[in-house]
């Protein structure tokens, strides 16, 4: 009776750790939903491993510059005539009548260090140089190794800044990608209406 009493506390241990372990791991994101004309697309910020672009990405958010801005370009497998290495994204931004007021690049954090990989729904920062990002940011469908840290996508081999990841809503940014565009840019546009904290 009391080796039975003993298996059923180390069960309730067990149970309430892996409890705790999830609601922590929760903790970590900050959600934000993307308001599109085309729906809504939910994404978790991961502000814990990747913080100081979230908090740049945040910013925008909260000064409201993406209200009105849109998703500009679209990356598929057969508009990518420039590239050896493909990828499948689409990108978005601010209202470029808010380009003068952004603020200062960031400093690029790569993926080797923040884990935070360009997988399937992934969010991540647009950028020239390593340390040049400042609020054009995309979103990954299918895995995109070759965007993180030593991948080859970009010649420094530096990667781009992933920051988190869509937990609702990848049928929008696939009908995103696959709207009418001459080349890469998406025509028309695609709104996005506002995004913010959920």
């Amino acid at each position: 009776m009391q080796c039975k009493f003993k298996v059923f506390i180390l069960i309730v241990v067990s149970i309430v750790s892996i409890h705790t372990i999830s609601c922590s791991n929760q903790n970590n994101f900050i959600h934000v939903v993307i308001q599109t004309e085309l729906g809504d697309i939910e994404v978790a910020i991961d502000s814990v491993n990747a913080p100081n672009t979230s908090v740049n990405f945040l910013k925008y958010v909260d000064e409201g510059f993406y209200s009105t801005g849109s998703f500009y370009r679209t990356v598929k497998l057969d508009n990518q005539p420039d590239n050896d290495v493909w990828i499948e994204v689409i990108q978005g931004g601010i209202n470029r009548e808010y380009r003068d007021k952004q603020f200062p690049p960031i400093n690029l954090e790569r993926t080797n260090q923040t884990h935070v990989k360009h997988e399937d729904g992934a969010i991540s920062m647009a950028r020239s140089g390593p340390d040049t990002a400042t609020s054009a940011f995309f979103i990954c469908i299918g895995n995109q190794p070759s965007l993180d840290f030593g991948g080859d996508r970009n010649p420094d081999g530096q990667g781009f800044a992933a920051f988190g990841k869509v937990s609702h809503g990848m049928e929008i940014i696939r009908n995103i990608q696959s709207s009418p565009a001459e080349g890469q840019g998406l025509t028309p546009a695609i709104k996005i209406i506002n995004i913010k904290r959920k």
